[in-house]
């Protein structure tokens, strides 16, 4: 005789009614305690940098000012004695030209030129003494002083054309 599946007892099912009942339970809480998925206000803001606020007013520096104007003073008359000696140097390297490598006139030439090098540095000097300034303000984490910046874009200004100067007149002459 051929057995039918039994079907289970109403007090055996009990349990898993429990269970699904339970389960349902779940879906209908209340979920207004949960974070919304919208996107906040702060995530809309966009990810540009903000405006950099304006430089504050730099703090006039007297002691500063007496230093930059003694270098100055420092400068310009260096500056006066290597534009009179590279003229004497322009001179003779144009006559030691044609002279050869060796000759009287070569090595005035090269000698002016050596004097237009000692009369550079000089000029140097005052040009680290800005950059020291200059670096001391902001290991001080003090902002840029505009008197100093504009005196350090002047002097570099300078050093570069006495070193262009100097560069041109030595490749002017013959070579020995």
């Amino acid at each position: 005789m051929p057995r039918f599946p039994r079907t289970p007892s109403p007090l055996a099912t009990l349990p898993l009614i429990a269970a699904a009942l339970l389960s349902l339970a779940g879906c209908g809480a209340d979920m207004s305690g949960y974070p919304s998925l919208a996107p906040r206000p702060v995530e809309k803001l966009g990810f540009e940098e903000p405006a950099t606020p304006p430089p504050s007013p730099v703090a006039a520096d007297p002691g500063l000012d007496a230093r930059l104007g003694t270098i100055a003073a420092a400068r310009a008359s260096a500056a006066r004695d290597f534009d009179v000696a590279a003229e004497r140097a322009a001179t003779r390297a144009s006559a030691a030209r044609r002279a050869a490598a060796g000759s009287e006139r070569w090595l005035d030439a090269q000698t002016a030129i050596a004097e237009l090098d000692s009369l550079r540095s000089a000029y140097a000097d005052s040009l680290n003494q800005l950059e020291e300034l200059a670096a001391a303000r902001a290991q001080a984490l003090q902002p840029a002083y505009p008197a100093l910046e504009q005196a350090l874009d002047a002097a570099r200004a300078t050093a570069a054309t006495q070193t262009r100067r100097i560069d041109a007149l030595a490749a002017s002459l013959p070579s020995g």
